[in-house]
């Protein structure tokens, strides 16, 4: 074995190392927001936080199925990049109807909480956008859960903006048309992921990958 062939194999391997570790305090993070965010939304009866605990927790999954193909094959990572996607597209479907369910039977957000927990969450997602930038070269997987903590970021700060016009106004409307918008960026966040995928298999065609 030559001398570059071994100086490619030891760096390839230490950026797998630092890839995965990276994707593990991500998806612990995740998934200590989505139970924050459960408890919260439950206790604040909020759609929106209620919707940003589904997105974590799908999120959570997500990272989980990137871990599992990162040392896989790029067929095995495309795959997992159309898992991610779908999943997304999914958790959008499930915040619409939950959305709909309370405006049909009302419901009480407390303003207050909505802004406290998606601040805390705000500044965790920023973490871990910080911790997924660092990764150099990122494969399809690493953008998506790069994706994946941009819309966390931005849904969050939506909250903030709901949660002061909830508190404002004494109504629930912000909360819901929140919860709507998270569900949108879900679903646009998904179909990225699945056009990014795509790209890959036609890349890995023209290469004979």
């Amino acid at each position: 074995m030559s001398y570059n062939t071994s100086w490619n194999h030891k760096m390839a391997a230490r950026q797998d190392s630092m890839e995965r570790r990276t994707l593990w305090i991500v998806l612990a993070l995740n998934i200590g927001l989505a139970v924050a965010f459960f408890a919260t939304g439950a206790f604040g009866d909020s759609s929106a936080l209620i919707a940003n605990g589904l997105d974590n927790l799908s999120d959570s999954f997500v990272y989980a199925i990137s871990l599992f193909a990162l040392s896989r094959s790029d067929k095995w990572k495309r795959g997992a990049a159309n898992v991610s996607g779908g999943l997304l597209i999914l958790f959008a479907a499930g915040i619409l109807y939950d959305a709909w369910r309370r405006y049909i039977g009302g419901s009480d957000p407390l303003g207050t909480i909505m802004i406290a927990m998606a601040l805390i969450a705000a500044a965790i997602n920023a973490v871990c956008v910080w911790l997924l930038a660092k990764l150099k070269d990122p494969d399809v997987n690493i953008r998506a859960a790069n994706t994946f903590s941009y819309n966390d970021f931005a849904a969050n700060l939506g909250i903030v903006v709901a949660g002061g016009l909830v508190a404002w106004l004494g109504t629930n409307w912000p909360d819901l048309v929140v919860g709507v918008i998270v569900a949108g960026i879900a679903a646009w966040g998904g179909i990225d992921i699945l056009r990014d995928a795509h790209g890959e298999h036609h890349k890995a065609v023209h290469t004979g990958k």
